[in-house]
């Protein structure tokens, strides 16, 4: 998830740099939701881990 939030801030970026204003409003607000939205799923998971006591299995 991280990978995407860097892809679309550098997005925002570039689209500023060559003048496309509204492309980059649109990007960093993608990239602003999924920071936010990795975030939430951070805690969850620190959250769950220790009020169950055990770490949740990685997919393989």
């Amino acid at each position: 998830m991280l990978n995407w939030i860097v892809t679309f801030f550098i997005l925002a970026i570039l689209a500023a740099f060559f003048g496309f204003g509204g492309m980059a409003a649109q990007f960093s607000q993608i990239a602003q939701f999924l920071a936010v939205l990795f975030v939430v799923l951070f805690v969850a998971s620190l959250v769950y881990s220790l009020v169950t006591g055990r770490r949740a299995n990685p997919p393989l």
